[in-house]
């Protein structure tokens, strides 16, 4: 599952347990697989608005949670957001 590799990856760069699943990271790369799968699941059905506030729900918790990041450690924040490919790179 994408979930348990992400996991080892967040945990092998911590050396910490395995079972950190309250770290911002984790919850973090929690809430983007969920944007990605309910992505998916509104192209499909277009009308679906309860998908749509639970989206824009998600989405918020979690640039909330990448604002406290990228204020309590930047290179930890530049390192997720490279891993998850979840920012565009700017280009000036």
């Amino acid at each position: 599952m994408v979930k348990n590799s992400f996991i080892s990856i967040i945990s092998q760069e911590k050396e910490k347990k395995e079972e950190n699943r309250g770290s911002v990271e984790f919850q973090i790369l929690n809430f983007t697989n969920k944007i990605r799968r309910l992505t998916s699941h509104l192209e499909l059905h277009r009308k679906d608005y309860l998908s749509q506030r639970g989206l824009r729900k998600i989405l918020g918790k979690r640039q909330r949670l990448l604002a406290y990041l990228s204020k309590k450690n930047r290179v930890r924040y530049k390192q997720l957001i490279s891993q998850l490919d979840i920012r565009e790179a700017k280009t000036r």
